[in-house]
């Protein structure tokens, strides 16, 4: 059974402005820091995620039904250790919750201690806090792609690296 990662908030906002804003990249730069999504969102379909810095995954359409449905399949392209876990599955699920909408993100890897998910659950939770801000506000956080922590964590890996290198440096 794969890992995986399960995120659920409550966004007051109506099935067609969620949708949209979960595919149309007008939308997913706002709150996806930067990001965009590419498809002609239909089953099978090729699948892109970009970010500022260029391509981040890449994949295909699994299923999708417009306003309650989309499962796309991931393969990280950012980073070879993440590339060689393979392929992770991401389904958004939409349901109506009194007057608010449930959104559920379930993001499941097959490889064992993924770092793909160690990734996504840092990333998942600021991502959808902030479609949420911008669905009931008409805004999203003003939150540097630097201090989101994804880009921290890699910050912190790349000075331990340094850190390491000097020190075996002078032994």
């Amino acid at each position: 059974m794969p890992d995986r990662f399960v995120y659920v908030t409550y966004i007051r906002t109506t099935p067609e402005k969620l949708w949209d804003a979960l595919l149309k990249p007008e939308f997913t730069k706002q709150y996806w820091f930067g990001s965009w999504q590419e498809s002609d969102w239909k089953k099978s379909a090729s699948w892109k995620l970009y970010g500022p810095e260029g391509l981040n995954c890449s994949g295909e359409v699994v299923e999708i039904e417009k306003q309650r449905r989309l499962v796309t399949k991931w393969l990280n392209e950012s980073k070879p250790e993440l590339k060689a876990e393979g392929y992770s599955l991401c389904t958004f699920e939409i349901e109506q919750a009194g007057a608010a909408l449930r959104l559920t993100v379930t993001h499941e890897c097959a490889a064992p201690k993924s770092k793909v998910l160690e990734r996504v659950g840092m990333g998942w939770p600021m991502v959808l806090s902030n479609l949420k801000s911008l669905l009931e506000t008409g805004a999203a956080f003003d939150i540097p792609l630097s201090q989101t922590p994804c880009h921290q964590e890699e910050e912190k890996a790349r000075a331990n690296a340094q850190g390491n290198a000097q020190e075996a440096a002078h032994v």
